[in-house]
């Protein structure tokens, strides 16, 4: 019995649990558990009354309300229009088509720093497309319109590439049998085919909206960073160290951890909502 038994024991490519488990443990708790702590154990060192003041700072208010605000706004546009690429992605085949799924994960190669200094030099005033918008009264460069055009730039290959599979899996007979069954193509998309492409949809809109909140490269040299106007978060943080105000700056950091998670979890909990009502595992 002991025999039959070992012999349908599926073999196992790694090593057992208990290792890959202490590897899993000790890996995080080096790059990820300990740097956080430190952020949350300098933090306690000022006290409570220190970190409220900074809490309270009409300058630390704003800037942590225009980074997740346009982190939030960009993601929902990544999210609608991330969806629309990767349907034309798998869905169409055109000259070009290699050309415009290589460009996708173009935001990933290029420096953040090159690619703000590139959208800064497109939108401002003089800009080729910054010179249309000025003559129809609307401006981009160093405003808040700004941040939400580069985290857009970095974000939308999130959304994408997280869609893109699921939509290659989703089988073509499925929407014939929705159209065969009389289903107009609202009633398709958004019966049969959101439903399916919903949770890759909120794994993407979280990256995107998780890398957007701790952007700073691309977003400094198209943003303006006027306090209370177009200063970022992750640039105070900088400007706080700059002045050796290291509790400030942690401060800040803590905050913007905490608000992180949580956002974070609330998605991942709507994450396991909709598999549930879905029926998913």
């Amino acid at each position: 019995m002991s025999v039959l038994a070992s012999a349908r024991k599926p073999a196992r490519v790694i090593p057992g649990f208990g290792i890959t488990l202490g590897f899993t443990l000790a890996y995080l708790s080096l790059f990820v558990l300990i740097p956080l702590s430190t952020v949350a154990f300098k933090t306690i060192d000022m006290g409570w009354s220190g970190f409220w003041g900074v809490l309270t700072d009409p300058r630390t208010q704003h800037a942590l309300y225009l980074s997740f605000g346009t982190a939030l706004i960009a993601a929902l546009v990544n999210a609608v229009f991330g969806l629309l690429i990767a349907w034309m992605l798998v869905r169409y085949t055109f000259p070009g088509r290699r050309l415009i799924d290589a460009a996708v994960d173009l935001p990933f190669a290029l420096p953040t720093a090159v690619a703000g200094i590139a959208l800064t030099a497109l939108y401002a005033d003089n800009g080729w497309i910054g010179s249309i918008l000025h003559g129809l009264g609307l401006k981009v460069a160093y405003t808040p319109i700004g941040i939400v055009v580069a985290l857009v730039f970095i974000g939308l290959p999130f959304v994408v590439r997280s869609v893109q599979p699921v939509l290659e899996d989703l089988n073509l007979d499925v929407e014939e049998a929705a159209a065969t069954l009389g289903a107009t193509r609202w009633h398709t998309f958004s019966r049969v085919i959101l439903p399916a492409a919903l949770p890759s949809l909120l794994t993407g809109f979280a990256l995107a909206f998780a890398r957007g909140v701790g952007e700073y490269g691309s977003v400094i040299f198209i943003a303006g960073n006027l306090p209370k106007v177009s200063e970022i978060a992750p640039l105070l943080i900088v400007i706080r160290l700059e002045e050796f105000n290291y509790a400030g700056a942690t401060a800040i950091a803590a905050l913007m951890l905490a608000i992180s998670f949580l956002g974070l979890l609330a998605i991942n909990l709507l994450q396991a909502w909709n598999r549930r009502r879905t029926g998913g595992e």
